[in-house]
């Protein structure tokens, strides 16, 4: 397994527009996202580094309902990874209990305007979205017996949401490599 980190867009950055599917068939649009604070995370279903992660993904989502927008996407090629496809995706929602919508990059056109280089790659913007943190969840891996807490983007959730700056030292996330389509397949 390749460890791949994030790129680390710059901090400001503006939240890239963008219309996809969910995987529930709903058509989600950047622009109708509310005007308040949004955690876009790029995953997929089959990677070790997000199954890891999975449990604080739900704390995650209970415990900032209603003050943050979660965003999930995957951007993974099905031609190489079919098991990333909506259906895959779909049942790892339902059994993570997640409700936030999961979005299906088919053409990874996606991926390539975050910059998105991970799984699990992870992006808070503020409620301007504008680029706040990005980064790792916390220093938690598959196997190294630290705390799978969220403490690294709790950290930043917490400062946003009290108006409170935002710390600019930043740890990149670090994952499986988003599977790219071929060189050459339909899909590019």
């Amino acid at each position: 397994m390749v460890l791949t980190p994030s790129e680390m867009l710059p901090l400001g950055t503006s939240l890239p527009p963008f219309g996809l599917e969910s995987v529930n068939g709903e058509r989600w649009e950047s622009e109708s996202l509310n005007r308040q604070p949004v955690l876009v995370l790029f995953l997929c279903a089959h990677c070790p580094f997000v199954k890891h992660i999975e449990p604080e993904l739900t704390r995650l989502q209970n415990d900032y309902a209603g003050r943050l927008q979660i965003i999930g996407i995957s951007s993974n090629s099905t031609l190489t990874h079919p098991q990333d496809g909506p259906e895959g995706l779909r049942e790892q929602a339902e059994r993570c209990g997640w409700s936030f919508p999961y979005l299906f990059d088919a053409s990874q056109e996606v991926a390539k305007a975050f910059h998105a280089a991970c799984t699990p790659d992870l992006f808070l913007f503020d409620a301007e979205h504008r680029l706040v943190y990005r980064g790792q969840l916390d220093g938690s891996r598959p196997g190294n017996d630290q705390p799978l807490d969220g403490c690294d983007l709790r950290r930043a959730i917490e400062a946003l949401l009290a108006g409170e700056p935002i710390s600019l030292e930043q740890k990149p996330s670090i994952g499986c490599n988003i599977k790219w389509h071929p060189e050459g397949s339909p899909g590019r």
